[in-house]
Order: structure tokens, then sequence, then C-alpha cells
């Protein structure tokens, strides 16, 4: 079997709700991706800079899992990789799972390290009716389950492309699930 890849690249120099495909992305080390809009060391979601221009940025880089496209397309919603607004696409990887600080190297250079799960906000519906419920569930236990993947901050440059090989490398010690950042 072949393991974890990218599947598709998006980066927007705006503050769109969707990216568009690229060839490859430029990760750069401390900032995120080479000419998109959420770049920079301080937050760059606008109201996260409302709120606090000089909070870090831990939103660097948004990764999402190509099987919750599958899903949603299989509800009915006609939604494709880059229309969410991520960075990266992935398949083969359960993103959600992954516990905080775990480190994704994407192709040969870039490494990545998730600092949470990306907190849906009211623009999903405004892209399509109905969307945000579609990307929200409850747990056996009732708790809300966040599907719109994962936010990271890039550790180590390089670039990225569809059908790069995504390597997984759990953090060290007592492992705590990804919280919305």
């Amino acid at each position: 079997m072949e393991g974890p890849r990218v599947l598709a690249v998006h980066r927007s120099g705006s503050h769109s709700f969707s990216k568009f495909a690229e060839e490859a992305v430029t990760l750069v080390a401390g900032l995120g991706i080479q000419g998109d809009a959420h770049s920079g060391t301080t937050v760059q979601h606008r109201s996260r800079v409302r709120r606090d221009p000089g909070e870090p940025n831990l939103r660097q880089v948004h990764l999402l899992h190509a099987e919750l496209f599958d899903e949603l397309i299989a509800a009915g919603f006609a939604v494709w990789p880059g229309e969410l607004g991520e960075n990266v696409t992935t398949r083969g990887l359960d993103l959600l799972a992954l516990p905080t600080g775990t480190r994704l190297r994407l192709g040969a250079d870039a490494v990545v390290e998730l600092t949470g799960l990306r907190n849906p906000c009211s623009q999903i519906d405004r892209f399509q009716d109905g969307l945000m419920a579609a990307v929200l569930a409850r747990d056996t236990q009732g708790a809300l389950v966040r599907k719109a993947g994962v936010m990271a901050v890039v550790v180590a440059g390089g670039e990225v492309r569809p059908g790069d090989a995504v390597e997984v490398q759990l953090p060290a010690g007592v492992q705590r699930a990804l919280e919305p950042v």
C-alpha cells in the first residue's frame, strides 16, 4: 500500500474563503506558505487580528484530509480540494486523530508541526448552505467533533507538490489531543 500523500496544494494572496490549486507551494519556516494571505509570524486571520494583532500565528498552514471531501460529496455537497480554504489536501492520513505537536514531513524538506484543529466558521455556510453542520459531528459521548482539518506552523521550509509523501513523527512524552486554535 502506498503511504499517506499530498493530494493537492493551494494558496491565495487575498483573504478569500477558497484557495487556488498550484503545481507546488513553498513553505517558509516560521511564516507559512509563500504568497498566501495567512503567512506571517503573527495572526493573519481577520477575526483574530481584530482581537489581538500581536498574537502568534498558530494557523500558518491549513491541512485537510481528502476523505472529508469524499464524505461531503456522498452527502450531496459539491465541494472540492481548496474550496474550504486549506493549503494542503492529504489522502491516507487521519489528521484529526493526530496529537498536538505531531510533525509532518511534506515531500523532501518541508516540515510542519500541528498546533490544533480548524474551528469552522460561518463562512462555510455562506459558501454552501448546510455545509457547517456537515463538517461538525458528535462523538459517542456527545462531544463536538470538528472535521474541517488541522492547523500547523512551518518548522522547516521546502517545496510541496501533489504526490509528495507525508511522513508522521509523533511527539515524545504525553500526547494531547488537538483542540481548536
